[in-house]
């Protein structure tokens, strides 16, 4: 394939692209937030409560 050729077929498609909205991109962009702070907040008490656990376990073994 010669490259003009190439170069024309990646405009057509990329002119088939259906682009996000403002909007669909925000709403997005806020639940990735949201989701990524709660998966946080989860492994910080998860871990919290294995600390705790071993920390109780060990000082009785100790």
């Amino acid at each position: 394939m010669k490259p003009f050729k190439f170069i024309q077929e990646v405009r057509r498609e990329g002119s088939k692209v259906t682009w996000p909205t403002s909007r669909e991109t925000l709403t997005g962009s806020v639940m990735v937030v949201l989701i990524t702070a709660f998966a946080a907040v989860f492994f910080l008490i998860i871990d919290q409560i294995f600390s705790f656990g071993l920390d109780k376990l060990i000082g009785v073994a100790v």
